[in-house]
């Protein structure tokens, strides 16, 4: 009996057979179109004849359960292919850790605005390095003269890295330093401070950014070329691997590809086919994908189209499990989960009426947090015009408090799992980068695309895409070309004096004056043999100069000598 009124369920009067649940929805869609769509449409006609998502995806007006292949693929949370989040419990169990990104002046300035994060509720620091240490250069270099101390903390030496930590319980709190080029060199500071204030370096957690192929592609600040600078980062993961279970070695950076002018989509792909590039080296090494694989973390940029940026999230998770497991083998858990920070876009923060840009970063942080990110920093209302002030990265840091206590998003876990709209997005910004993927591949990978000027025009023609449609007007940007307003801006300075740059010559002058001359160039010599010996891992040559008094600027040249310097060629 049960039989046949199942049977009956399956057919209509006439015999045919029933359509399926997808089938109804399709049908059901069409109506709703015919009978209460388009009558509306006829009186109020919609806004834009096309609408998509910032990185050019088009969006459809409603999505129904067929817009997605295969419902149930999505899974749980905590269980591949991890598109709902790495952890089955997610914010429940823990919240995400608050990471300000941080960085001005002295070392001693710094010092002073990390102390003040932490007593306000910061869980992690996160250290912005001026563009002198970025590029390896020391503050007494003439190169350096206007820009010590002004985009972030100036660190020439390992005694500035000293003042830089002091008092800060290293032992407690993990530290994320964004740091490229000279990063083995500013790791191995961080490293030998730690130890002088009794911390072992096998108990230090933290990150170093350490991404060299994003330099390439989108934020520029590299020291040499492409092969040997990937050879230093590979010497520092086999290192971290071997003798800090706690640090994460690179961290592979979106946010400066987006920053640069990259759609989501290639934010996504060329992120991940750089995280698989550190993988492959990593392996040829001779290092087991799965000693190394866990200790890997990401950064991603967090702009203003909420559903695409939660999208992006979930479809990263995704296609690296696969990856990992698929292409690279890897066995434990723990190596499929794409552990990530994320910040909110600097790029999309506006000097016109900045107080404006709190909404803008609240709206972005509360997608990074439901795209289930790992730690999070906001931008402050002013960082179209300087570095923050104290008020202004409170108000920032407040924002998360805000989200992480009183609005209810860090209840459930991945809320808008099941969203017809959110899971064919995350579906189709996965194909996308799929097929970036498969160009990468038949170019010769990542290093080869960056040698032919790949990754900077596909970056360079999104970006020029965007311009235009903002001087346009076609996209509106509150403020800036819709209700704009003349009402003078005001907002508190914060001015950062040559005085950094005298304060921190100063004390290189007298770091030379008093350091062993023939211990400080036997050790730079021995860079240069490790530079030269390609089976050698250079950390341990960097650590030797360091305690041997050498500056950043010196160990840079050192490496220079063997390897050279790199100059891109144009992509115009």
């Amino acid at each position: 009996m049960a039989a046949s009124r199942a049977a009956a369920r399956r057919s209509d009067p006439a015999g045919r057979p029933a359509p399926t649940p997808e089938g109804r929805a399709v049908e059901a869609k069409r109506r709703w179109e015919a009978e209460v769509v388009q009558p509306a449409l006829s009186k109020a006609p919609e806004r834009k004849n096309r609408f998509e998502t910032l990185g050019g995806v088009p969006v459809e007006r409603l999505y129904v359960p067929s817009s997605t292949d295969d419902f149930d693929r999505i899974g749980y949370p905590g269980q591949y292919p991890y598109t709902r989040g790495v952890h089955p419990s997610m914010y429940r169990g823990r919240l995400w850790s608050m990471r300000m990104f941080s960085g001005f002046g002295t070392p001693e300035d710094t010092n002073r605005r990390f102390r003040y994060l932490l007593a306000h509720g910061e869980s992690g620091l996160s250290i912005a390095f001026d563009d002198p240490t970025l590029y390896g250069i020391d503050a007494d270099d003439p190169e350096s003269l206007g820009e010590v101390g002004k985009c972030g903390v100036n660190v020439s030496s390992p005694v500035d890295m000293d003042r830089l930590l002091k008092g800060i319980p290293l032992a407690d709190v993990t530290t994320s330093m964004t740091i490229n080029g000279p990063a083995n060199i500013v790791w191995g500071m961080y490293i030998l401070s730690a130890e002088r204030a009794g911390v072992p370096r096998d108990t230090l957690g933290g990150t170093t950014q350490n991404d060299i192929l994003k330099e390439y592609i989108a934020q520029k600040e590299f020291l040499y070329p492409p092969k040997p600078a990937l050879r230093l980062v590979i010497d520092t993961i086999e290192m971290a691997t071997r003798e800090m279970p706690r640090w994460n070695p690179v961290s592979i950076s979106g946010y400066h590809i987006r920053e640069a002018g990259s759609t989501a989509v290639q934010e996504l792909a060329f992120t991940l086919a750089d995280g698989m590039t550190y993988v492959e080296e990593s392996k040829k090494r001779g290092i087991p994908v799965d000693e190394f694989a866990p200790r890997l973390s990401f950064f991603f940029n967090s702009h203003n189209d909420f559903f695409e940026e939660i999208a992006k999230f979930r479809a990263a998770r995704r296609l690296w499990a696969e990856a990992m497991r698929d292409r690279f083998g890897a066995k434990k858990e723990r190596s499929l989960w794409m552990r990530f920070h994320t910040q909110t876009a600097g790029c999309s923060c506006t000097a016109q009426q900045p107080e404006l840009n709190v909404v803008r970063t609240t709206i972005q942080a509360l997608a990074g947090v439901l795209g289930g990110t790992q730690s999070l920093h906001t931008n402050s209302y002013d960082e179209a015009l300087q570095l923050p002030t104290e008020d202004a990265v409170r108000i920032a840091l407040r924002t998360q408090q805000i989200l992480a206590h009183e609005s209810g998003v860090a209840d459930a876990v991945d809320p808008f799992g099941g969203s017809y709209y959110v899971e064919w997005l995350t579906d189709t910004m996965a194909e996308e980068a799929r097929r970036y993927f498969d160009r990468i591949d038949e170019m010769g990978g990542v290093v080869a695309g960056i040698e032919r000027g790949f990754f900077q025009r596909e970056i360079q023609e999104a970006s020029f895409r965007y311009q235009r449609a903002v001087e346009s007007g076609e996209q509106k940007v509150v403020g800036v070309n819709a209700y704009t307003t003349d009402t003078p801006i005001k907002v508190p300075r914060l001015r950062i004096s040559e005085e950094a740059r005298t304060a921190q010559s100063r004390r290189l002058r007298a770091l030379r004056a008093k350091r062993s001359k023939s211990k400080h160039a036997k050790a730079l010599d021995e860079v240069r043999r490790a530079a030269r010996d390609e089976s050698a891992n250079t950390m341990p040559s960097v650590l030797a100069a360091l305690r041997a008094e050498a500056t950043l600027g010196e160990i840079v040249h050192a490496f220079q000598d063997v390897f050279g310097a790199y100059r891109e060629r144009s992509t115009y």
